[in-house]
């Protein structure tokens, strides 16, 4: 008989579409109780998933005071409701805080929680009442994942129980090296960056970086590609407007996720520069490294420890563009360190990252819950 996991978890998230997706084809039923209603309604063409949409919330509500987070027990009946219906054999809420919080309401076990990045850097150390929300939340779970283990050590502040190490690992038979027909000539030198467009991930530092690569090198075909959409968009574009370099920076705008393979493969030099530890896990640099690109990040948690410095990349100090510009240059001047780069990147992700062995590590985590 298939085993039936439920989770709690964003339905539009690429890593729970990841995980659902993953374990259906490995012979999992597997049930997602969302929040939010799907705008992508990717789930249709898997039998094996069945989908529970509340809706009524959005992701702005997700980040408001502990009184709005009351709301969520308004859930619980429906949750419970599900539960039941579904009936599975381990519920595993993806997100410590607000799934975190209906999972452990609702009682049932084997319960597991995935703590992912802002719920524990941000949530716990809003308020005395968040912390305790936290804790219990992570009190309840029978067994806590986490993506990093700089995450982890950050978990252990709050909860004496072991904290198990789940990547979000990188399927190989998608990202790998080819070429791709794109937006740019072959001899173009593309620095590219494929990240939501928010303060916190400085992409404002790549574009200062890139105007001084552009000045230095007025000879180069230098392009900067940047992948993803959000609040920070129209100031990104008025920054390329003063530093004048409209004709070399391309905006794509958000793409669907499997383009993302394609976008990997047009970049020669991926760029992230993070400038909080919210960064807890650097999944779009791991794609990267695994399409074979040198990668050039910030010195946040997660990226120190999914990148080997002047082995697979290079790491720079956060919010210091000529640093980064500095180390973009390196990659760009000297075709044999980029070489080593591009060949140990990939050679660091099959070895670290392979999605089937995270994959598997999950289902032997699940079975010493429920015997198989």
């Amino acid at each position: 008989m298939k085993k039936r996991i439920l989770f709690l978890s964003d339905i539009d998230s690429a890593h729970t579409r990841k995980w659902a997706v993953s374990l259906s084809d490995r012979g999992y039923e597997v049930g997602i109780f969302s929040l939010r209603k799907s705008e992508s309604g990717w789930f249709w063409k898997f039998p094996a998933i069945t989908v529970y949409e509340k809706g009524g919330f959005n992701s702005g509500q997700f980040k408001k005071s502990s009184g709005s987070k009351l709301s969520y027990l308004k859930m619980l009946p429906r949750l419970r409701k599900v539960v039941k219906e579904f009936n599975p054999d381990i519920l595993h809420a993806h997100y410590a805080s607000s799934y975190g919080f209906l999972g452990a309401r609702v009682g049932f076990k084997p319960y597991v929680i995935s703590v992912w990045g802002s719920d524990v850097y941000d949530f716990p150390n809003k308020s005395f009442i968040h912390k305790s929300v936290f804790k219990y939340n992570l009190k309840q779970a029978d067994l806590i994942f986490s993506t990093s283990e700089i995450m982890a050590k950050e978990i252990r502040k709050f909860s004496p129980k072991k904290v198990y190490i789940t990547p979000f690992g990188i399927d190989l038979q998608v990202f790998n090296p080819f070429g791709v027909e794109g937006l740019f000539q072959k001899t173009d030198i593309v620095i590219g960056t494929i990240k939501s467009l928010e303060k916190k991930y400085g992409v404002n530092y790549l574009i200062e970086a890139f105007a001084l690569l552009a000045q230095k090198h007025p000879d180069l075909p230098l392009k900067l590609l940047i992948v993803g959409d959000g609040d920070e968009k129209k100031n990104l574009e008025e920054l390329v407007k003063t530093k004048k370099l409209e004709g070399q920076v391309v905006f794509a705008g958000k793409i669907k996720q499997e383009r993302v393979p394609l976008y990997h493969n047009m970049i020669s030099i991926y760029v992230a520069l993070s400038i909080d530890n919210s960064e807890s896990f650097g999944v779009a640099t791991l794609e990267a490294m695994a399409c074979g690109k040198p990668v050039v990040v910030s010195d946040v948690d997660g990226f120190k420890e999914v990148v080997i410095n002047n082995e697979t990349g290079i790491i720079v100090p956060r919010k210091d563009a000529e640093a980064a510009a500095k180390a973009i240059d390196r990659l760009i001047t000297d075709k044999e360190f980029y070489a080593s780069c591009s060949t140990n990147a990939v050679k660091h992700v099959r070895t670290h990252y392979n999605w089937n062995n995270n994959v598997d590590d999950i289902i032997a985590l699940y079975n010493s819950l429920v015997h198989p």
